[in-house]
């Protein structure tokens, strides 16, 4: 039922990768105390899929995210990518965070050209940094500095600067977290766009119930610290989806009484 929505819904072959997390726990010491994060998380993502991640908080959502992106080992368990474990960072991961982090000082040009310049690549793969920003839609922009960019600006700047890595997991930790209402609108149409073009498999972090089931093909509702996961749903809608659309209002109901939030409704 899964895969039959994600074929659906990419315009383009899955170009993505698949996700294996099994048996994921993970716990920090603070002080020499130990404070567990994660406990016995298993998610099986196919190629191409769109998955958002929901629960409270400081439940432990970034810090999945984190092992996903190879930035740190869980304390037990495993991840695959295309079944090879994940052992560290890797171009084929690429996380989008809510801050842009571009450097005030490079251009949008060279802010995106990081990435290869980093391995080594830029001179021969030029032509990508040029089709990452045409996908995003600031190529008028890739002279200009970050301080003359809006935020919503900064924040195509910082996909592009991930999209030009041709990545197959696609990781986003809340990016539209701090934009306003009306460019998160747009954005999140966007994504949607790039997504269908690009075929990357997408994992997205988010507090926002309706964003979440605007934007994935599964959403999946994790429980306080340490995160456990409570719900795996499926979202059986076509794009573009509409929010005014009873079926994801009812789900956004559900998710928010899973999240003990249904009394706000």
């Amino acid at each position: 039922m899964v895969a039959q929505a994600v074929a659906e819904s990419v315009a383009e072959p899955a170009t993505g990768a698949a996700l294996d997390v099994e048996h994921v726990s993970h716990a920090f010491d603070i002080d020499g105390a130990v404070l567990p994060v994660l406990e016995d998380i298993n998610l099986i993502i196919e190629p191409g899929e769109f998955v958002a991640l929901l629960g409270p908080s400081g439940c432990g959502k970034s810090t999945l995210l984190r092992l996903v992106a190879g930035l740190e080992k869980p304390g037990s368990g495993t991840l695959r990518e295309d079944d090879n474990r994940i052992r560290g960072p890797h171009p084929s991961r690429v996380v989008v965070f809510q801050d842009p982090t571009l450097f005030p000082w490079r251009s949008v040009w060279d802010n995106v050209a990081l990435g290869l310049e980093a391995q080594g690549i830029l001179k021969s793969q030029r032509h990508r940094v040029d089709q990452a920003l045409d996908l995003v839609g600031l190529s008028a922009f890739r002279n200009a500095y970050p301080h003359q960019l809006s935020g919503g600006m900064a924040q195509r700047v910082a996909l592009a600067r991930a999209l030009v890595n041709d990545p197959k997991i696609l990781i986003l930790d809340e990016p539209l977290g701090k934009l306003d209402s009306l460019t998160r609108i747009t954005m999140q149409a966007e994504l949607v766009s790039l997504w269908q073009r690009k075929g990357f498999t997408t994992l997205l972090v988010t507090h926002d119930a309706e964003e979440a089931l605007f934007l994935a093909n599964r959403v999946i509702v994790l429980s306080d610290r340490p995160a456990r996961v409570k719900a795996d749903i499926l979202v059986d809608r076509p794009y573009p989806r509409h929010r005014g659309d009873p079926y994801l209002a009812d789900l956004r109901k559900q998710i928010l009484g899973l999240l003990g939030l249904d009394a706000t409704w």
